[in-house]
């Protein structure tokens, strides 16, 4: 559960401007803010199971344009190779593995 919730949030920080306002305080109240369906449908006067489908949506709007657009996975894939890069340095590989290691953090891009 903590694992999808980390990536909720990450999906969220990537792509929030393309939701609607609705659908960022949505998130932001049950991922950020960790209120309950209850707390964020009283505060909206509307049903629990109308703010549960509406997350749930979002959640899958994220998960498509993650899917398109790869933000998060390129991300990640950056912090491993620089990662790798400060074990690298810190371990005084030779120049061209360090400069190979750079190359391609700049292909991600």
């Amino acid at each position: 559960m903590l694992e999808k919730t980390t990536r909720v949030n990450f999906l969220y920080d990537f792509y929030h401007a393309l939701l609607t306002p609705k659908q960022r305080n949505y998130m932001a109240l049950y991922y950020l803010d960790d209120l309950s369906l209850g707390e964020i449908a009283e505060s909206y006067d509307v049903s629990r199971q109308a703010v549960y489908d509406n997350i749930k949506r979002t959640e899958l709007m994220l998960e498509e344009y993650e899917e398109k657009l790869e933000l998060l996975e390129k991300y990640q894939r950056r912090q491993q190779l620089l990662e790798t890069l400060r074990q690298q340095i810190a371990e005084e590989k030779d120049q061209k593995t360090v400069l190979g290691t750079i190359d391609r953090i700049e292909e991600l891009d």
